[in-house]
């Protein structure tokens, strides 16, 4: 018995790894993503005043933070007695405003630094090229507009969060500021290379680069890790695409309803957390469906196959493309989810520009309250996918439960299958593991878009290290990959 381990899985946030065990004849019998460290931020805030949930939770990630906050001020707006339906105009509008700007920044930062050096290189090339640094070094007009563009996400945040990571800007039953006329001026109107209408522009381009390489590798785009499962996401009560607020949709691998119009209030109806033995990271699925068959995938993936439409022009006119490849049934291919984020991506600016335009975010009331409740819970649709706060809070305004659904614990089975995936397709009866096979299991991974640090608050170590166990756990041989380094000596 051989025993493979990744650990840590690369070019995604946070740290978790991977086993696969194959037999004397190189076969697998087992392949697994684990995530090994403990999360603690449902114990954490209990006893703390429910005011502190926005502002606490989102120090889970340096990537996240704005999907936290903005989805615990949700939570927090039915305890102040006001729904995400409720809230003023400018509140609504601010916070959206946030809400995009974080969804292009992380679908950019994720696409062309993380995952398209795999793309532009291929994902057997020279692990040395095959990062940002490669991507710099060949494709240095791309690599410009990739940083400009999270740039630009990034200040979107900073003007209505107040900070760019970590920022205060929504609080229960609204936000603490508007953008004063100068501010929206530097989004809009910007300077000729750092405006909202370049950065369509440039985002469409990220679109022609991927569908250029799909049509030249439909193969390996369409194939790699490709099966079937059921979705989940918030839509809009018409269908329509909304990454903020809505009604709770699942639907089967042929596009057939599971269920639809749920209040999101009401989550914990419809679906459950498994506990496994061997991760720290549960698995959730479809209570009526059950374990075995209920599990479920979210993200850009899943969104495209839930709504009905996309409310932008550009974005809906690219959906149309999309939903054609395959005749309008849903899509289970996984590295379809870079298509997918990259429409997403695009729906983001075109509503930040729209959002500009908006006279309610220089003018407007900030905070709206309400009835008083002893439980609330807060779902949008974070960069990763549908994301579950839920709080219950006592007399004394502190915090006596709280749990968290992330993005990535929905995806743990889809993430495991597609681990499973390569280890049958690439790695089985290989008695020699190179690097590239190694890459390709990371690659079902990262189209994910996985935040282990949301799902674990984990800090790893960063080396890549594979070793080779006989059946009675003997090492027979180890081999450590540091950052830019896989000579195969050993060090």
């Amino acid at each position: 018995m051989r025993k493979i381990t990744i650990e840590p899985i690369t070019r995604v946030e946070g740290h978790g790894k991977v086993t696969i065990k194959l037999d004397d004849n190189n076969q697998v019998v087992q392949s697994r993503l684990h995530i090994v460290e403990f999360r603690g931020f449902e114990r954490f805030v209990q006893g703390r005043p429910f005011w502190e949930a926005p502002v606490l939770v989102q120090r889970l990630c340096g990537i996240c933070p704005v999907s936290h906050q903005l989805c615990a001020s949700k939570a927090m707006d039915v305890i102040v007695g006001t729904s995400s339906g409720e809230l003023t105009a400018t509140a609504d509008k601010m916070r959206r405003l946030m809400h995009y700007g974080q969804f292009f920044q992380s679908h950019v930062l994720h696409f062309f630094h993380l995952a398209s050096p795999d793309l532009l290189f291929g994902v057997n090339s020279d692990p040395l090229k095959r990062n940002i640094i490669g991507v710099i070094g060949a494709f240095p007009e791309i690599a410009k507009k990739a940083v400009l563009m999270r740039k630009f996400g990034q200040v979107v945040i900073h003007l209505t969060a107040g900070k760019k990571i970590h920022g205060t800007g929504a609080i229960p039953g609204g936000v603490n500021k508007r953008l004063t006329p100068e501010e929206r001026d530097q989004l809009l109107v910007g300077t000729p290379e750092f405006n909202v209408d370049l950065m369509v522009d440039w985002i469409q381009e990220g679109l022609e680069l991927f569908k250029g390489y799909h049509k030249k590798n439909h193969e390996f785009i369409d194939g790699f890790a490709a099966f079937s499962s059921n979705y989940l996401s918030l839509v809009r009560k018409d269908g329509a695409l909304d990454l903020y607020h809505g009604v709770l949709r699942a639907v089967d691998s042929d596009g057939a309803k599971i269920f639809d119009q749920v209040d999101y209030q009401n989550y914990s109806d419809y679906i459950t957390e498994e506990v496994r033995s061997w991760t720290y990271m549960k698995f959730p699925h479809i209570i009526s469906l059950g374990s075995e068959k209920g599990w479920y995938r979210v993200g850009p993936l899943a969104r495209l196959n839930t709504c009905d439409f996309i409310p932008t022009p550009l974005a809906q006119k690219e959906f149309e493309q999309y939903k054609a490849y395959t005749q309008g049934k849903p899509n289970g291919m996984s590295m379809h989810m870079h298509w997918a984020r990259l429409i997403e991506a695009l729906h983001a600016i075109e509503m930040i520009r729209e959002l500009l335009k908006d006279p309610d975010i220089i003018h407007g009331e900030l905070v709206k309250t309400g009835e008083r409740s002893g439980e609330g819970v807060g779902v949008l649709e974070a960069p990763r996918g549908t994301l579950f706060h839920h709080y219950r809070v006592d007399q004394n305004d502190q915090i006596t439960l709280c749990n968290l659904i992330v993005s990535t614990t929905s995806n743990n089975e889809a993430m495991n299958r597609g681990v499973t995936w390569v280890a049958q397709k690439v790695i089985n009866g290989h008695k020699e593991i190179p690097e590239g096979m190694l890459n390709q299991v990371e690659v079902a991974i990262r189209a994910y878009d996985p935040c282990l640090s949301c799902a674990t608050h984990a800090v790893g170590q960063m080396p890549l290290e594979l070793v080779l166990q006989d059946l009675d756990g003997n090492q027979l041989d180890r081999r450590i990959k540091n950052v830019g380094d896989f000579d195969g000596a050993g060090t």
